[in-house]
């Protein structure tokens, strides 16, 4: 009787509920598998998309492009060789020659070249040459920031060094044959705790006309003009000028190569023990060889990194007088960078350029035009994101509105005018959409090993601002309150202000993880770019909320900058702010790293780790249309995989209570079959 019973609900279920059940929940999932597939892909799809909106415009039979043809510097090379692949995939086909600098100027005069790209503008004076602007149109648009740096290979019991420091006065004698030892006094008094051996040194220098040549020696120029004129004197060079083709001086050991590939492939060869060259820094890591770090006005050894050479470049004098005037518009005048006081300053800091078509001579047409606008487009926005890890320097925004400016007189080019719209949608990693120079903000200061001095930072001890080095201290306070006898982060005192921001010199010696750190009081002066150094103080971490007291900083420099343009001028008054951290109870989130202090006393310190990372965009994390579609995504495919168990169990559930499991155990269930 009981199997009889089972046999007849069974019946019943067959052509009922169940198998409707099954089909609903099979057309369930298909329709839930098809849909998560078609969010992925429009999500994919605008992704992928969105580089090219970037660009501007895009290439098609409509608005067809053309390919275009440049030529020159090698110091840009790695950026430039980058963003030429990443067009490649948008259809439009970049042909570059690096032959130098000098060299890509006379291609584009004789229209060899569509475009060009140089360190140097036209009509400098070289010696006795000047480099006349040519007879075609022409306009010089920024492409991207660096710094010149001495590529060195040297050992010590085969060992190789990678921390060694040089003052200007040391490397200009270097390269005018006045040094020619690594045990010299002179490379001795930079570098206190090493045992240089004597070993000669070999200069390599560029054998060819380049941007390189003509930033390093007139640096040398500057800022040690007696050892480049005694230099000229020996090679017989009248007059002694800044020169874009360095004169081998003979029966030295300095050797010239083509190129920054020549100089950093010969630097780097292990037959070259003793070598030093100078290249542009993603040559040198591109061969994953050091460079020195050079000593600048305010006494600390430093590197080229993406925030140094950002902050660097703010008292570079860019002339925008006349627009009108291409021969001078937007060219660089660098005195200020050799002497700026910012404790973060890279000296032999640089923009390179493009030079731009502006009329249809020598070749050029309107499609080939059309092309350079959504070339030098990307390059100013999106391009800029890629070039801080190669090891340049994105550009800040007053150069990337000009480079706009300077697009638009590409004949055919449809680059629009500049506007706060598209600043704000510029993926450039130097500055934020409302156009703070975020990169130099959030640069960190150098570590205290790194001032000149007795003391020297340890092989292997990375300064903060390195590309990719991730330091375990932090600069500066800002957490929260703690509780107990232990302090978690504390409360910091950014010190008050009178008349403007405080920019006196915030101490970092002092470690504590208790009591209330304070800025220190500024009168007067804003965004100084003077700054304290803090000597007391230990690296360590104190956990138990005991105070250590740090060095009061020192007065900092009143002088009012704009922190985008880099223009300068004096304010009066100045900020001192002291180090001395609190003692116990609810601390501050001060950890002593022995950087020297930023300056800044309304804020003391981010709390971040002190490395050079990257600012962003939002943007750059895609719309909010693919984020959503990539949401809707991931939910069905989580409806997907969750709902047809839940639906299963509840459906075996209900089986089992009304007997029928018994009957169809180990058996296919009717609603279940193909």
């Amino acid at each position: 009787m009981k199997g009889k019973t089972i046999l007849m609900r069974a019946r019943r279920a067959w052509p009922g509920r169940l198998t409707a059940q099954g089909r609903a929940l099979r057309r369930l999932r298909l329709v839930a598998l098809c849909l998560s597939m078609a969010f992925t892909f429009a999500a994919i799809g605008l992704a992928s998309a969105a580089p090219a909106a970037e660009a501007a415009s895009s290439c098609s039979s409509a608005t067809p492009c053309a390919p275009i043809t440049g030529a020159g510097s090698t110091w840009a090379y790695n950026a430039i060789h980058a963003w030429d692949a990443n067009m490649a995939q948008f259809g439009v086909t970049v042909n570059y020659q690096p032959n130098g600098s000098s060299s890509g100027r006379t291609f584009f005069a004789d229209g060899q070249a569509d475009w060009a790209a140089s360190e140097i503008p036209y009509g400098v004076v070289d010696g006795a040459n000047t480099d006349s602007p040519p007879s075609r149109g022409f306009a010089y648009m920024p492409d991207v920031a660096g710094g010149t740096t001495l590529m060195y290979n040297l050992q010590i019991n085969g060992q190789r060094v990678t921390n060694l420091r040089l003052s200007g006065k040391t490397a200009a004698d270097i390269f005018t044959n006045k040094v020619t030892f690594w045990d010299d006094p002179e490379i001795k008094a930079d570098n206190p705790q090493l045992a240089l051996p004597h070993l000669q040194i070999t200069p390599v220098v560029r054998s060819d006309g380049s941007g390189a040549t003509a930033d390093f020696t007139q640096w040398m120029l500057a800022t040690d003009p007696s050892a480049w004129q005694a230099y000229c004197a020996a090679v017989g060079r009248t007059p002694c000028t800044q020169t874009s083709t360095y004169p081998v001086q003979g029966g030295t050991a300095m050797i010239g190569q083509p190129g920054d590939p020549g100089v950093a492939t010969y630097v780097a060869q292990a037959s070259s023990n003793g070598a030093i060259g100078y290249v542009e820094y993603s040559w040198a890591l591109q061969e994953g060889f050091p460079v020195a770090k050079l000593l600048n006005a305010a006494g600390y050894y430093t590197l080229p990194s993406p925030g140094h050479v950002a902050v660097s470049l703010l008292q570079d004098k860019v002339d925008t007088a006349d627009s009108s005037n291409p021969s001078k518009y937007l060219t660089q005048d660098l005195s200020g960078v050799y002497s700026n006081p910012d404790p973060r300053n890279y000296e032999l800091s640089a923009y390179s350029y493009l030079i731009l078509p502006t009329d249809t001579s020598n070749g050029m047409t309107n499609t080939k035009g059309y092309t350079i606008g959504i070339y030098g487009s990307y390059l100013l926005c999106l391009g800029q994101s890629q070039v801080d890890a190669l090891g340049y320097s994105a550009l800040p925004i007053n150069l990337v509105q000009a480079g706009f400016t300077q697009l638009q007189k590409v004949p055919g080019s449809t680059v629009p005018a500049q506007s706060t719209a598209q600043i704000a949608q510029c993926n450039n990693p130097t500055f934020a959409t409302d156009g703070t120079n975020t990169l130099a903000n959030n640069d960190p200061q150098p570590l205290a090993c790194d001032k000149q001095g007795s003391t020297q930072c340890a092989e292997g001890q990375a300064e903060p601002t390195e590309t990719g080095v991730s330091q375990t201290v932090t600069s500066g306070t800002g957490g929260t309150t703690s509780t107990g006898g232990t302090s978690t982060g504390g409360t910091s005192t950014g010190g008050t202000s009178t008349g403007g921001t405080s920019t006196g010199g915030t101490s970092t010696g002092g470690t504590s993880t208790g009591g209330t750190s304070t800025g220190g009081t500024s009168t007067g002066g804003t965004k100084t770019s003077g700054g304290a150094t803090s000597t007391g103080g230990a690296k360590v971490n104190n956990p138990t909320g005991e105070a250590t007291s740090g060095s009061t900083g020192t007065t900092g420099t009143g002088q009012n900058c704009d922190p985008n343009t880099g223009v300068c001028s004096p304010a009066g008054g100045s900020t001192t702010g002291t180090g001395s951290t609190g003692s116990g109870g609810s601390g501050t989130g001060t950890t002593g790293n022995g950087e020297v202090g930023n300056g800044t006393g309304a804020v003391a310190g981010s709390g971040q780790s002190a490395s050079d990372t990257p600012i962003t965009l939002a943007g750059s994390n895609g719309s909010g249309l693919e984020v959503a579609l990539m949401a809707l995504a991931a939910g069905m495919m989580f409806l997907l995989s969750v709902v047809p168990p839940l639906l299963a169990q509840a459906g075996k559930r209900s089986r089992q209570r009304r007997g029928i499991d018994e009957f169809y155990e180990g058996n296919e269930w009717p609603g279940d079959r193909k």
